[in-house]
């Protein structure tokens, strides 16, 4: 995967796109024999030097009322992902992401960070919403 129309290429053949912009896409997935749903982010980011990475992303749930320092914790203790905020809607959403450089990235890393990034966002959005399934 050299960019992010590979990527977008890639996914569109396996999953049905609802966002599919420039340098941003959306899908769900599906998770528990299709029980529960996660959406599922990817975008395009460049560094300062210019260098460009793909972000994986689901969103967790609302920011409002997070123990900061239970946040950080998790982000210590993970091997993969880490908790970042960005607004849905206006809103401060804690988001479960990953970053990638493309020059590190195959088919079979991508489909192994979504299939990381994805039922783990889906059960911490669980924790911390009683079992809900907003996202």
């Amino acid at each position: 995967m050299h960019s992010f129309e590979d990527v977008r290429s890639h996914l569109n053949a396996s999953h049905t796109l609802r966002i599919n912009d420039p340098y941003l896409i959306c899908f769900d997935m599906s998770l528990e024999d299709g029980r529960r749903h996660q959406g599922m982010y990817l975008a395009e980011l460049d560094d300062e030097a210019g260098r460009k990475y793909l972000r994986i992303s689901t969103p967790i749930g609302p920011l409002t009322g997070m123990d900061a320092r239970r946040c950080l914790r998790f982000n210590w203790e993970q091997r993969l992902g880490y908790l970042a905020v960005s607004d849905l809607d206006g809103s401060p959403y804690l988001h479960l992401c990953e970053n990638r450089p493309y020059e590190l990235l195959s088919r079979s890393e991508l489909e192994r960070l979504i299939n990381e990034i994805g039922p783990l966002g889906d059960r911490l959005e669980q924790a911390i919403s009683s079992g809900g399934d907003a996202f």
